[in-house]
């Protein structure tokens, strides 16, 4: 009541845009302690309502708060496996259902959850936890995604012998391929992955699951399979002039930003230098292009979004402690590009050589349940690139899905039970291959939901917990 929310401070614009590095500095840990301390141990702590992990936060807050680090990962580690990754990634719902915030600023919850973790990592606290003995019983897990890494370290620990089958080079999904190194250095996935191995998870890189080797392969060799693909069945955009160059998924363009800023490529095939960009969809995503472009040396950005500025304040219809849609400020709004709402792309304009030359855009507005163009608001912007993140349609139509047989749901998720469980025994979904695209904090508690069920379909029992049953919506997405 006393001390004033203080956040971590980035690095100067003028700075960061010239290196991948993470943007935050870190906050001096006696200040820390002091953002801790704004926690009041309420009686009832809303912010476990607004926390899929149901992460202890009033004891983890109190025990930073007395400089009682070793207790306080402890306490951070019962209900998340990857604390690093939810401090730097998650849109924190848990700040906003903060009973401080009903008045006052809500405390720094993600940032304590971090600075907790970290410090951990730091004094040596963060060891492999290897099963005290093997159940024998086999268990493969299809995607490295938050979703497969839960479910992954929850069955090792249990004592199954577990291997995580990625068809990318290297484990870690989106995390380690979607999300820029300006947002979460690869390091911080690779020093989990570290102690995954050294529990017996075994990673498989570079397969192709359905290509590589078959469904009934996988039947025939483990006990039970979980899936954990993600929701990678991009949507697309269907107006005039789509065929022309310079078109791409948000998800074809990341990658190589990644490989760039890791110096793993000295030059990216699709690269923004000296280029107008523009980006349809606001989300996270689009903001991850938006910062990515910068780094590139792009001329000029521009962000669309079809929907209206959101409000400054929380809108009455979503009262506390719901997570409010109102509009925010990512690392890269700051750092440069142009935010344009309720504009809707009329057509692709060409060249007449096939490359990209603008956009055509028209004004909208929200009528009846669906969005009407302004006449006579048509204009051109300048394009020689365009991202599209306008989100996903739930998990890629491949060969696996189909050689596996497992059910669809009507919005083309996999279908489970309240077990996690598909429509053909033995096998199980959890992330967003059966929820549809999330937030990391539901991958996360999916996958340790996920491991409770399939430890129990093994062993008939289980003393693996489960955070929540499995829905296929969140009204926090």
């Amino acid at each position: 009541m006393t001390t004033p929310r203080v956040t971590p401070k980035r690095r100067p614009v003028d700075v960061r845009i010239k290196d991948w590095k993470e943007v935050y500095l870190e906050q001096d840990l006696d200040e820390l302690k002091k953002q801790a301390g704004r926690c009041m141990d309420c009686g009832i702590p809303f912010c476990h309502n607004g926390c899929p992990l149901g992460n202890l936060i009033p004891e983890w807050n109190d025990l930073m708060w007395r400089g009682e680090g070793s207790e306080a990962i402890d306490r951070l580690h019962a209900t998340n496996n990857f604390p690093e990754f939810t401090g730097r990634l998650c849109p924190a719902p848990c700040e906003t259902a903060c009973v401080v915030g009903i008045n006052a600023d809500a405390v720094t919850i993600k940032q304590v959850e971090l600075r907790t973790i970290e410090e951990a990592f730091n004094n040596g606290l963060v060891k492999p936890l290897p099963a005290d003995r093997l159940t024998g019983k086999t268990v493969a897990v299809i995607g490295s995604g938050p979703a497969g890494l839960a479910v992954a370290q929850q069955l090792t620990r249990a004592g199954h012998t577990v291997a995580v089958y990625e068809r990318a080079a290297r484990p870690g999904g989106l995390m380690r391929y979607g999300i820029p190194e300006f947002k979460m250095e690869k390091a911080i996935v690779d020093r989990r992955i570290a102690q995954m191995e050294a529990e017996g998870t075994r990673f498989r890189t570079g397969v192709n699951v359905g290509v590589d080797i078959t469904g009934s392969e996988l039947r025939s060799r483990y006990d039970a399979i979980v899936l954990a693909v993600g929701a990678t069945n991009w949507r697309d955009i269907n107006v005039s002039g789509r065929e022309n160059k310079g078109i791409y998924q948000a998800m074809e363009y990341l990658p190589w930003g990644n490989k760039l800023g890791l110096g793993e490529v000295e030059q990216a095939p699709i690269d923004a230098k000296g280029k107008h960009v523009v980006i349809l969809g606001g989300g996270d995503t689009g903001a991850d292009c938006l910062g990515t472009a910068i780094r590139q040396g792009a001329a000029s950005v521009t962000q669309l979004e079809i929907m209206p500025r959101p409000t400054d304040e929380r809108p009455a219809g979503q009262p506390w402690p719901t997570y409010p849609m109102i509009y925010r400020v990512s690392s890269a709004h700051e750092e440069a590009g142009e935010r344009l709402y309720s504009v809707s792309t009329e057509e692709f304009l060409g060249d007449g050589n096939g490359n990209l030359r603008a956009l055509k855009i028209v004004e909208t507005q929200f009528v009846n349940g669906k969005f009407e163009k302004v006449e006579g608001t048509e204009k051109e912007i300048p394009a020689d690139l365009v991202f599209l993140a306008m989100g996903f349609l739930g998990p890629e139509k491949n060969a696996l899905i189909e050689q596996l047989e497992v059910d669809l749901d009507e919005r083309t998720n996999i279908k489970r039970d309240s077990q996690f469980a598909t429509s053909e025994e033995g096998i199980f979904v959890c992330g967003d291959a059966g929820r549809g695209q999330s937030l990391i904090v539901w991958a996360i508690a999916e996958g340790r939901s996920a491991a409770k069920a399939v430890d129990e379909y093994l062993m008939g029992e289980t003393q693996l917990p489960a955070p929540i049953a499995p829905t296929t919506r969140s009204l926090m997405v």
